[in-house]
């Protein structure tokens, strides 16, 4: 099933200075998520951080490791393996804690798996110790050396099968160096088959670093072209009020022309009425001088109604004559 995340946390990564061996020196512009991964196949423990596309933690717990806590919201554990130390700073002492009582789990689990291994070894290589140190030599003798006719020929044949057991025993060790070498085989490829797995998953990460790159520029581009179109409106919406208030004022002049022009009407109505008040006063002034006519003619008498009717017939028109006048006037 190869690796599985079995514990995440957010912090903040350093990495001692390879040069002072005192200052640290910042991995992770920012907090990023550190994980302890859990290899069933090779039973190893390692901690795993990136940062963006880069690996900037890949540290293999072995029991020699020692996390320690160096303030309420930092801790660190040296690594012989990548010949550096790692330092995580967390946002509070509670993720501090958690990480350290996982480190501490962890380790005990990954030295419960080293004492399995070496017992699973030493278990294997027993059956050859032992047949390599069961032939026990007895004391040397006279007969043993020379020997009968006899005894020669059995110790010919013990020798043959010494022969062979030494063969057999010879053969043990290559045999274990064969099993050992497999071993590691297996591990280096599922090491191979977990790296090809962290490289396509590191692929992918960037990949999609770049679509979520375009798709931000895509929204930034959208939230410009917004915030140009709400300028653009707002503008419509200044000029608008412009526009209303203008039209407010045209039609309240409107109006006011309107009842000026009204009122106008209302004069020229009364004039035309005075008109024709003195059309029929100039009427009565013909009738009047058509008939005083006769009079006049017949007695001096008359002449003074007869002035007077004149005096009369100027002032009616002189009247119409102003009252032209102002009609006039008001057309023009």
């Amino acid at each position: 099933m190869g690796e599985q995340p079995i514990f995440s946390t957010r912090a903040h990564v350093f990495q001692i200075d390879p040069n002072t061996k005192k200052n640290w020196v910042p991995t992770s512009k920012h907090a990023v998520t550190v994980s302890y991964f859990y290899d069933n196949t090779r039973n190893v423990y390692r901690i795993i951080s990136l940062d963006g596309s880069k690996a900037i933690i890949n540290s293999t717990i072995t029991p020699n490791m020692t996390f320690t806590k160096t303030s309420q919201k930092f801790g660190q554990w040296p690594d012989s393996r990548a010949n550096t130390v790692y330092g995580l700073g967390f946002s509070s002492e509670h993720h501090l804690t958690k990480f350290a009582e996982k480190f501490q789990e962890f380790k005990d689990a990954a030295r419960i798996a080293k004492e399995k291994m070496q017992e699973k070894m030493e278990l294997t290589s027993t059956p050859s110790q032992e047949s390599a140190g069961g032939d026990l030599q007895s004391p040397l003798t006279p007969e043993s050396i020379n020997g009968t006719d006899d005894e020669r020929s059995i110790q010919d044949v013990t020798q043959d099968s010494d022969a062979r057991a030494e063969i057999n025993q010879s053969s043990l060790p290559f045999t274990h160096s064969t099993t050992i070498g497999k071993h590691w085989e297996s591990e280096l490829a599922t090491l191979k088959t977990n790296n090809a797995k962290l490289t396509a998953a590191l692929l992918e990460s960037t990949a999609n670093v770049k679509q979520w790159k375009q798709q931000l520029t895509a929204y930034q581009d959208e939230a410009e072209r917004l915030h140009k179109r709400v300028s653009e409106l707002e503008c419509l919406s200044g000029q608008a009020n412009v526009l209303k208030t203008h039209k407010t004022e045209l039609n309240r002049t409107i109006e006011e022309l309107e009842a000026q022009m009204k009122d106008k009407e209302e004069e020229i109505e009364r004039l035309k009425k005075d008109i024709e008040g003195a059309k029929e006063l100039e009427a009565q002034r013909d009738t009047l001088s058509q008939q005083l006519q006769p009079l006049l003619q017949r007695s001096c008498y008359n002449s003074h109604i007869v002035k007077f009717q004149k005096d009369l017939l100027e002032t009616a028109v002189q009247k119409v004559t102003r009252t032209e006048f102002l009609l006039s006037c008001d057309y023009c």
